[in-house]
């Protein structure tokens, strides 16, 4: 693929950077498909006066009323995940007792071939659903969700992806996603369907279903959505791992780019929330209300706290670099498999074809594994296998490589951590891991909602459990069940391909509720990340990269001290001035070629700022015609109120819809009362990192550049600091459009 990027060449004896140009043509519409979000508060006349008028007990409520919201997201989430968790294990008991009593029936007689067609069009049906709902209806609703996620969080707008029309996609999706029998997960779609589902309660109102319940208006603005999506998203991995901790770090580390105490307390509350919900509409599902056994949507069971030598902590250490190796090589084949799709099976109709095709091959690579493989295992060793296949074992014995293909894949993995030594033929798990693999693969990244944690999971339980059959060749009295060694390669592989550390050692010790294995499960994910950082990235950055998201980091790019603001901003600003002529801000606002989204507010002669106003806030004050007849008149005009501002949030009508007449147009508009008069503001010369720090700590869309004299001199947005990143070549700038 053409990279578009100046490459900056360091070499001894050359005191200033000097650039390669190495632009190509294809490159004009990077980033220039999104928007961002303000989560800075815009501190105006309109602001303070509510401030103002706002009692102690007005902000006690308020306070009381982000609790209530944070509870009624992890309620919400833990019900959507209990939904799904029941269809699933419904819908796909149905489809393996068809399948398995066809395979019975045709097993002595032969004809297993009608056996094999029956499942990969059972496959191909349930799969075929899944990807018309999401190709067709929602194309944002495939996949995961994380990345997108972890892109809103980050103050890019992406369009559509906290809608409820995108939840119920996801919802339907994953559940046909998995009962379709494809490598997936449904714990990663959970993230982002918490996530939508915090953004739809916390608004007090549905802008698809055109319904105000009239609640929670305080809370219609981008900052305080923000946090409560963050509050989101750990309910959703608690209720998927049933590890409300591990939710609360997995939203810091990975989603969130701005925390607090306060904002910790009420997401652990939602994440508490969450699992407790969830396992007690299982506990009631499963007809033992109050059991509180199922606290997520995978259950790794309880490993003993017998961890009988320090050999087995260093035997551990070693599965993270295969995780780290593996989990890089999934990541590259994922990249490249992702650019021939975009190039090539970008229509609708070729995605769900493609979803289809990989549903029956699934199935069939599954069939065929099943048949040859003659690994036979005495039944009673199985423990509570739900569709034990016998084929052509003796009686009383069951075929091992169906408990792993036949099966969901939550069960598959319990059954690799728990099923005695001796349940599992190496060469099964060799091959089960080989073709895993590559399914895996090939399905991350398809039309359909799916998640990639319970895949990754279960590969790396099957090479993980493989290696801690091996061990025992070397006769020492040392080594551990292998179900635990499954668990060090569950994690390695998971670590190796989403490069989660803190957060994905707190997920997995409270999955299987022994804290005993914590320091051999940080080992091994500190070193899967750092052997698979060497070689590619983690997967959802790659992802966010290849939708070409400007993401800002948490840190500006080594050696980028010598860039300046100066150097980094967008230049000529557009600005206007305090009392601005109606037809001007019109123009301005309908240049397409020039879409900005902030603007500066100047004092003429000379003209220094005092202040900066959005598109959003001019847009609704020309809907509500806030000008006067006459520039000498006494500026006199409809008082308007914060409340008429998030009525119109977050769709904003579009410039195009508002109505000025040609007499209007020669109206004046005070923007005193409206704009920000205390922006942020940078000297030319301040350094890159220090302007990256700005943007990142304070969530900023807007950062004004100006002169000693307080003249604008240029505007920093994140385009602008998201174009720059350390390639192989040194410091690298990508080429953007003019937006």
């Amino acid at each position: 693929t053409h990279q578009c990027k100046y490459v900056i060449s360091w070499s001894i004896g050359i005191t200033k950077p000097t650039y390669r140009n190495t632009k190509c043509s294809q490159c004009d519409w990077i980033f220039a498909l999104y928007t961002f979000l303000d989560y800075d508060n815009s501190e105006n006349q309109l602001f303070l006066e509510e401030e103002r008028r706002m009692s102690y007990l007005g902000f006690r409520c308020l306070e009381i009323s982000r609790w209530v919201v944070c509870g009624l997201i992890g309620f919400l989430t833990g019900l959507i995940a209990c939904f799904i968790d029941i269809m699933v294990e419904q819908l796909t008991g149905l489809k393996y007792y068809v399948v398995k009593e066809n395979i019975e029936k045709f097993t002595a007689g032969g004809g297993l071939s009608i056996s094999l067609i029956l499942w990969a069009v059972l496959n191909s049906a349930f799969v075929m659903v899944g990807a018309i709902i999401v190709a067709f209806f929602e194309p944002i609703a495939g996949g995961s969700g994380i990345p997108q996620i972890k892109c809103y969080l980050n103050g890019v707008k992406i369009p559509r992806v906290v809608r409820l029309k995108t939840l119920l996609v996801k919802v339907a999706g994953v559940i046909c996603s998995v009962a379709g029998g494809l490598v997936v997960g449904k714990e990663g779609p959970m993230i982002h369907s918490g996530a939508v589902v915090a953004a739809g309660v916390s608004q007090g109102r549905s802008t698809s279903l055109k319904r105000d319940f009239k609640i929670f208006e305080y809370f219609r603005r981008d900052t305080e959505k923000r946090d409560f999506v963050s509050a989101g998203a750990a309910a959703g991995v608690s209720a998927a791992f049933g590890a409300p901790v591990g939710g609360v770090l997995f939203s810091l580390e990975e989603a969130a780019s701005y925390w607090n105490q306060m904002l910790t307390w009420r997401i652990f509350f939602a994440s508490m929330i969450s699992t407790f919900t969830l396992n007690f509409f299982l506990s009631v599902y499963n007809k033992n209300p109050g059991e509180l056994s199922n606290p997520g949507l995978i259950n790794f069971g309880s490993f003993d706290r017998n961890v009988r030598s320090f050999v087995f902590v260093l035997t551990c250490e070693c599965g993270g670099p295969p995780g780290g190796l593996l989990g890089a090589l999934f990541n590259a084949l994922n990249y490249w498999l992702t650019i021939f799709r975009i190039r090539y099976i970008h229509r609708p109709c070729l995605q769900v074809m493609e979803a289809m095709l990989v549903a029956a091959v699934t199935a069939t690579v599954s069939f065929i594994m099943i048949y040859f493989s003659n690994a036979c295992q005495p039944l009673d060793v199985v423990q509570g296998e739900d569709y034990p296949l016998q084929l052509y074992c003796d009686d009383g014995e069951y075929n091992s490589m169906a408990t792993t293909f036949f099966n969901r894949p939550e069960k598959s993995v319990q059954n690799l951590f728990h099923n005695p030594p001796g349940s599992y033929h190496p060469l099964t798990l060799g091959v089960f891991t080989i073709t895993y693999f590559f399914l895996a693969c090939w399905t991350y990244g398809l039309a359909v909602s799916a998640g990639v944690f319970i895949p990754s999971l279960l590969i790396g339980a099957a090479w993980g459990r493989l290696i801690g059959i091996m061990l025992p060749v070397f006769p020492l009295q040392i080594w551990a069940d292998p179900g635990k060694y499954a668990l060090i390669g569950a994690a390695a592989q998971l670590g190796g391909i989403v490069r989660m550390t803190l957060s994905l050692t707190v997920i997995l010790i409270e999955a299987t509720g022994n804290v005993t294995y914590g320091l051999p499960l940080m080992l091994v994910l500190m070193t899967a990340k750092i052997v698979g950082d060497y070689f590619e990235e983690g997967l959802y950055d790659i992802h966010i990269k290849l939708q070409s998201v400007p993401f800002v980091h948490s840190e500006a790019p080594p050696t980028s001290h010598w860039l300046t603001a100066r150097e980094v901003m967008s230049s000529p600003v557009t600005s206007f001035n305090r009392v601005e002529r109606v037809g001007t801000i019109v123009d301005l606002l309908s240049n397409t070629s020039t879409n900005h989204n902030g603007f500066p507010v100047v004092v003429s002669n000379p003209a220094k700022l005092c202040g900066l106003i959005l598109r959003s806030q001019l847009i609704v004050l020309l809907k509500h015609k806030v000008f006067v007849e006459l520039a000498r008149s006494k500026l006199t005009r409809r008082k308007l109120q914060l409340k008429d501002f998030r009525d119109a949030y977050p769709r904003f009508p579009p410039i195009q819809s508002i109505h000025v007449s040609q007499d209007e147009r020669e109206c004046m508009m005070d923007l005193t009362e409206f704009m920000n008069p205390t922006p942020y503001t940078v000297p030319q010369e301040t350094s890159l990192p220090r302007v990256y720090k700005l943007f990142r700590a304070l969530g900023l869309r807007h950062l004004v550049v100006v002169d000693d004299s307080n003249r604008v001199v240029g505007l920093v947005t994140r385009k602008d600091l998201a174009r720059y990143h350390l390639g192989k070549h040194g410091l690298e700038e990508l080429q953007l459009a003019q937006t």
